[in-house]
């Protein structure tokens, strides 16, 4: 029998009915009185000169109210990092990509709005270009930005252990390389943002965003307004994973649009600027060199990286950073060297996407590590678990695991998937499966900016009238499911029903919550969320001991109803009051437990408002060198996977037959809600690995910029998935729970990478694996 009552179960979410009769609320679905609507002009070239902006004709045209330039916006430069604000609102003097920014028009309808950026003349001068990361290193490369010298937006140089050292106590060294191209979130709901600002300086923002919090700390910088008085409001979001957590130039614009005109203004994205403004993944170039011993024992990792991240820094630093950092886990590995290179290109620029920065170095090294166990005629799972780290033990470069179910996850997989019977010589022909782990942060260890913030606070507001509560949080639900974990451990945390709670979320007025990115919600969010229903719930408590001389430690609350450890629990005067209170009322307790709906009633008559407050800051976190704040988390969740694919010969044509999952995420909170995580986790996986990329022409415009070009899977693409959850109960994470929206990513690519040789004899070492890929591997096969 379970301890919980709550937690642990398959309890619907607590948005399903909306979203599923269509009544949940997205930023394009609102509509306010005198609403002007936003449109924004991009630039036709990828680099060039401004000469001259001439907006008159714009201006004219009626049914527009504003239009706007640089010269409404001077000075003011912002991005992700303070470290490495590098982008304007509206370009000034250069443009960096096709799709920068140049100026803007609120007008009375969209067409209007459209027809007078048609109406905007801007006199260029055009630039050299540059298109291809390694290209930008070289000495006599265009300068992108003066700051940027050889346009290395920041670099990493790292050296744990020994590599030099421990190269004469290999056996084995291999040297192998993997590339990528720059890929989409294609989440379905594009961006948007609908702004108004009253009559008292007070600007208030709808936004499609991951992140209320950091959104409101951009707008009140650069548009120089106290943090006080401004706000954003997350709606219901369709997607986000990671694109959506830094502050856009079209959330910016609209803000300013309604401060210049006085009125609310709404910008909505259509899909090819969701495709030009992008941040989503960088495109990576990996070398990793790889030292064994004979018996498979790891020795060393050598690894170069080098990312194209397109115009501007956005993300990049961290983005470099956990390229080379999460390399340390999930094996032991005692000696490793990373030199990562983030470099800017005339492309959209990249951000921060499921995994973020790991993804494809994870890939890269999988593979290799499928490679050496071939040398050895080894088994790659054995390979895999003769090397795993377990709980208590620290990396190489100082990450602590706390908790850590990697060898039982491998073992799961390899059981279910009956690995060893499928890797026999005699298979169909075209048949392979593969293997491959993962490790991931649950929670960044420090905010993007300097801060000794906490990275949540939770309310929670005991009903007056007794009998439910209001979780307040500004956690960001972007169809992960963070609202329904919030309800479930207030619900778990202060002994009622899942149906008495209610969330608000989602909105920086209600308290601080740095957003959903790096699997950070269910342990930070969580946290702070059971810290404050167990406040709410001693508050409750303490009044009724006061009321019946009850002890405090003998009472508690389940299932709805106050319990008491000893018969000598005299509540009739409670119920008596309550009963009186409520003449009329249908299901007033009669007999029986005291009920919550008494207690929180009776403990607001003697208290007043019963309000539980809740927090969550991380410990000290960080390693001894620079750069280890990127990387460090309160807790590490880490996966492994199973791939069974067919491999058309002829055609090169790959079909995933079936993946095998197991992902360690502490304790489940909500079972279905984890499996569902590890499902988007493959989902997005499979794309990358034989799908996605965004394409570039020579000018360097995207030339699929529609989800009809843009190939990723649907559901008829989609194998049977298995999803196997491990519970190893993390001790820094709320009953144990830590993450699984990002790290279950990580073993995809590779365990379909090596299912594909498996089943053909020849690797592909450029991402997407398309059926072209494979057929002129096997013709150089011959």
């Amino acid at each position: 029998m379970s301890d919980f009552n709550v937690l642990n179960t398959r309890a619907p979410r607590v948005d399903a009915h909306d979203k599923v009769t269509g009544k949940a609320k997205y930023t394009d679905d609102l509509s306010v009185a005198g609403m002007l609507f936003g449109a924004i002009l991009h630039s036709s070239l990828a680099h060039a000169r401004i000469l001259k902006i001439d907006t008159s004709k714009a201006e004219k045209l009626p049914g527009v109210k504003a239009v706007i330039t640089h010269l409404d916006t001077p000075g003011i430069v912002f991005g992700v990092s303070p470290a490495r604000y590098d982008e304007q609102i509206l370009a000034s003097d250069r443009v960096r990509y096709i799709g920068d920014e140049i100026a803007a028009v609120a007008a009375v309808s969209p067409d209007i709005a459209r027809r007078a950026l048609d109406l905007i003349e801007v006199e260029f001068e055009e630039l050299p270009l540059i298109l291809d990361a390694q290209a930008a290193l070289a000495e006599d490369a265009p300068q992108l930005h003066d700051r940027y010298k050889r346009n290395i937006v920041q670099e990493v140089h790292w050296h744990f252990g020994d590599v030099e050292a421990a190269r004469s106590q290999a056996d084995i060294i291999r040297t192998d390389e993997l590339t990528s191209k720059m890929q989409d979130a294609a989440f379905l709901e594009p961006q948007a943002a609908l702004a108004s600002c009253d009559g008292r300086g007070y600007l208030t923002m709808y936004s499609s965003t991951q992140a209320p919090h950091y959104i409101q700390r951009t707008l009140a910088m650069a548009l120089n307004l106290p943090l006080h008085k401004v706000r954003v409001v997350k709606p219901a979001v369709g997607g986000g994973f990671g694109p959506k957590a830094s502050c856009s130039s079209m959330e910016l614009i609209t803000c300013l649009l309604a401060i210049k005109t006085g009125a609310p203004v709404k910008t909505v994205f259509d899909r090819e600027e969701v495709f030009l403004h992008s941040r989503a993944r960088h495109q990576f170039y990996h070398k990793m060199t790889t030292g064994v011993k004979k018996d498979g024992s790891l020795v060393f990792l050598e690894h170069e990286c080098t990312l194209d991240g397109g115009a501007y820094c956005s993300f990049g630093i961290a983005t470099v950073y956990y390229a080379g950092s999460l390399l340390g886990g999930p094996y032991r590995l005692a000696n490793m060297k990373y030199d990562g290179y983030r470099v800017v290109t005339n492309k959209p620029a990249c951000g921060a996407q499921r995994g973020h920065g790991a993804v494809i170095a994870r890939a890269c090294f999988e593979v290799q590590l499928d490679r050496i166990a071939e040398e050895l005629k080894m088994d790659p799972v054995e390979l895999r678990l003769k090397n795993v780290r377990e709980a208590g033990e620290t990396t190489c470069n100082e990450l602590y695991l706390s908790s850590f179910g990697m060898k039982e996850a491998l073992e799961a997989v390899r059981d279910s998937s009956v690995w060893k019977s499928k890797r026999v010589s005699n298979r169909p022909r075209g048949k392979g499966i593969g293997a491959a782990c993962g490790f991931f942060v649950s929670g960044a260890g420090y905010p993007i900016y300097q801060s000794k913030t906490h990275h949540a606070t939770v309310v929670t507001r005991v009903a007056e009238t007794g009998g439910g509560v209001i979780v307040e949080s500004g956690a960001a639900d972007i169809g992960q499911g963070s609202d329904t974990m919030l309800a479930m451990i207030t619900a778990e945390a202060l002994g009622i029903p899942l149906s008495d709670v209610k969330v608000h979320s989602g909105d920086s007025d209600l308290s601080v919550d740095l957003g959903a990115y790096s699997s950070r919600t269910t342990l930070m969010a969580g946290w702070a969320a059971k810290e404050a229903a167990e406040d709410a719930k001693r508050q409750i408590l303490e009044v009724i001991a006061s009321k019946t001389g009850a002890k405090l430690d003998d009472l508690d609350i389940k299932a709805g109803f106050v319990t008491c450890k000893t018969e000598d629990f005299n509540i009739e005067e409670i119920r008596h009051d309550h009963r009186l209170e409520h003449r009329g009322f249908r299901g007033v307790a009669l007999s029986g437990p005291l009920t919550f709906a008494e207690a929180s009633r009776f403990a607001f008559h003697e208290r007043g408002s019963i309000v539980g407050t809740g927090s969550y800051k991380p410990p000290v976190l960080g390693g001894s060198f620079k750069g280890a704040t990127v990387g460090t988390s309160p807790a590490f969740g880490c996966s492994a996977q199973v791939a069974e694919v067919t491999v058309d010969l002829e055609t090169g044509e790959v079909t995933v037959d079936k993946i095998t999952g197991a992902h360690d995420c502490g304790f489940a909170i909500n079972r279905t809600q984890v499996e569902g995580q590890m499902q988007g986790s493959i989902q997005m996986g499979m794309g990358e690995a034989l799908m996605e990329e965004i394409k570039y022409d020579e000018a360097g415009r995207i030339v699929n910029a529609t989800l009809a070009e843009y190939k990723m899977p649907t559901a008829m693409d989609m194998p049977p998935l298995e999803a196997i959850i491990i519970e190893s109960h993390e001790p820094n994470g709320p009953y144990g729970a830590k993450e699984v929206g990002e790290g279950a990513i990580m073993p995809t690519i590779p365990a379909i990478l090596n299912a594909i040789y498996d089943a053909t004899g020849v690797r592909i070492n450029e991402l997407p694996v398309t059926p072209e890929r494979i057929r002129e591997a096997l013709k150089k096969r011959g």
